[in-house]
């Protein structure tokens, strides 16, 4: 199977040669919020090697509250956060879950960083939670 996706205006897109991701996360930590514009972010986990780009990116290169250098990269012309990677972790990429063509493959099996949501954060009660970083994806 191929999953598609891509940036709003288009321009940047993608193919991974996957059936499913590797793993899938609510984020709840402050630089999530920032990327999400206030809510959290929804992200895919897929081995790097399987995942095809066209199209440029710009990358942000910044520090997770997990400790983890990380390069954010987004589409540099409708601003469209797209990808992260852990300088730790080189074998993964990390996929926004809104770019995705189609959002259902990623439904989110915990939420991470809880510690860090506001108080009027929507947390599913039905996929299990913690308060910081989770165990990498493998």
């Amino acid at each position: 199977m191929t999953i598609k996706g891509g940036c709003l205006c288009r321009a940047l897109r993608y193919e991974i040669a996957a059936d499913t991701p590797m793993a899938v996360r609510a984020c709840w930590c402050r630089v999530c919020q920032y990327l999400g514009a206030g809510s959290g972010t929804v992200n895919a986990v897929f081995a790097k090697s399987a995942v095809t780009i066209s199209g440029e990116t710009r990358d942000y290169v910044s520090v997770a509250d997990s400790g983890s250098v990380m390069h954010r990269r987004h589409c540099p012309i409708c601003g469209t956060p797209v990808f992260s990677e852990a300088e730790p972790r080189p074998n993964v990429i990390i996929v926004r879950a809104g770019t995705l063509d189609d959002p259902e493959i990623a439904r989110p099996a915990m939420t991470i960083w809880t510690g860090s949501a506001p108080s009027w954060a929507c947390l599913d009660p039905a996929i299990d939670r913690v308060e910081g970083q989770a165990p990498p994806a493998r």
